[in-house]
């Protein structure tokens, strides 16, 4: 049935011919754009995705720039370690040379003493922005390591930086102090006496340490005919159990860093035996110590049931307030101008190159990693940009096909249109 009133094919043309300009709106906008999902109202879940990754991506660009700021650090302070290293490799040629008895060991230790020196400038300077990796004596809980913000993790609580620990290293001169009084003070942590059964163990599992915390190692040897060994020579005390009052001046002791453990704090005790037993005059046998863990392993090859040598290990807290020395203290007493000094100085040199040198490798270590994470974060951001531009940005090749299709489209309905439109017209032919 024909109408004046509604003509059905004009409507359908139209609907369609709007559909289609729709379309060609939409295209020429991805055209334009050149994006398929431009804003909320194209497509809300995927514009919400890729907000989201774009907001990460900036996040992972200025935690590369962090890192870039850490490694910058980390370089400075290794390569100052290595500096160090080099230097305490010239002044062990020194000691040695200082062994012999023709050598002029004034000049030798007035060399020794310049590069001492030189060190020292070496490891003031040794600093970037401001932050200088090589010293450690804050006596703050926490302050042995910087946090470089190493990257972000987004899980169902949100997202949180994520920091890379970078453990400061010292390699200063200053000496360590014990506080003469006050603190809470421990005697007789663990002991061990050597005797007929001449090896011990000091089991020093239960100390929980901290930086500023002070620990000592008395010695009280008996032997009253003197026949062994000489009994006031092995005698750090007056009695076998040390004092308050007699821990600030004993010549074995170590205050410890932020991050030591109590492996750190007895090897460092080791050592200072191993110098104190060289400077004394000791014989080799008379006391020898090992670390092993949390062990610390006292032996002689001369104690027997009468002539005893009784070691033990005391700590003295934090609160009392001990002065933290620097990783190269002993390099500050370094004196090779007497022979007895000249022996002492060759078993310290080595500690000291032993400390610098894993200073230099804890720093490479650490620059290494942030190198590594560095170039994981710059390929994260790659394809996490890569995956935005797939949910959000158009294929222009095929919006130009559709485009092309939808302007042809577009004629033929205004085709269709005019068609429809002409039919009511038709009807005047049935009343001529």
């Amino acid at each position: 049935m024909s109408s004046i009133l509604t003509n059905d094919g004009a409507s359908i043309a139209l609907q369609t011919l709007k559909h289609i300009n729709s379309g060609m709106a939409t295209i020429q906008s991805e055209i334009s754009t050149g994006r398929k999902v431009s804003g909320s109202q194209d497509n809300a879940a995927v514009w919400a995705i890729a907000k989201t990754m774009e907001a990460d991506v900036v996040g992972y660009k200025q935690v590369s720039a962090s890192l870039a700021l850490g490694s910058s650090t980390v370089a400075v302070a290794r390569s100052a370690a290595e500096t160090v290293t080099d230097l305490l490799t010239e002044i062990k040629g020194g000691v040695v040379s200082a062994q012999e008895e023709n050598v002029d060991r004034v000049k030798i230790q007035a060399n020794i003493s310049a590069l001492r020196d030189q060190i020292g400038a070496v490891v003031r300077t040794a600093q970037f922005n401001g932050l200088n990796l090589l010293g450690n004596t804050d006596t703050t809980a926490g302050s042995g390591s910087e946090a470089v913000l190493g990257f972000l993790q987004r899980d169902s609580a949100g997202v949180r930086g994520v920091d890379i620990a970078v453990s400061r290293q010292d390699l200063g001169t200053g000496a360590h102090a014990i506080a003469a009084t006050g603190g809470t003070y421990t005697s007789g942590v663990d002991s061990a006496t050597l005797n007929a059964t001449r090896t011990g163990t000091i089991d020093a599992s239960g100390v929980t340490v901290a930086a500023g915390m002070a620990f000592t190692l008395n010695v009280f040897g008996t032997d009253a005919d003197d026949s062994t060994f000489t009994q006031a020579d092995l005698r750090t005390t007056t009695a076998a159990a040390e004092t308050r009052a007699e821990m600030a001046a004993q010549p074995v002791s170590y205050v410890a860093r932020d991050g030591d453990t109590a492996t750190d704090v007895l090897r460092e005790l080791s050592n200072r035996w191993s110098s104190y037993a060289v400077k004394s005059g000791f014989d080799e046998g008379l006391l020898s110590m090992s670390v092993s863990g949390t062990d610390l392993t006292v032996s002689s090859t001369l104690t027997d049931g009468s002539d005893t040598l009784a070691v033990s290990l005391n700590a003295l807290g934090a609160d009392a307030g001990n002065t933290i020395g620097g990783g190269l203290e002993t390099l500050a007493s370094l004196d090779v101008s007497t022979r007895e000094g000249a022996e002492e100085a060759l078993l310290n040199i080595e500690n000291l190159l032993q400390t610098s040198i894993s200073a230099a490798s804890d720093f490479g270590t650490d620059q290494n990693r942030l190198a590594t994470q560095s170039n994981f974060n710059d390929t994260l951001v790659d394809a996490m940009t890569s995956g935005i531009g797939t949910l959000v940005d158009a294929n222009l090749e095929e919006s130009s096909a559709r485009l092309q299709a939808l302007q042809v489209q577009q004629q033929l309905a205004i085709q269709a249109l005019s068609i429809a439109n002409s039919a009511p017209s038709a009807l005047l032919g049935l009343f001529r």
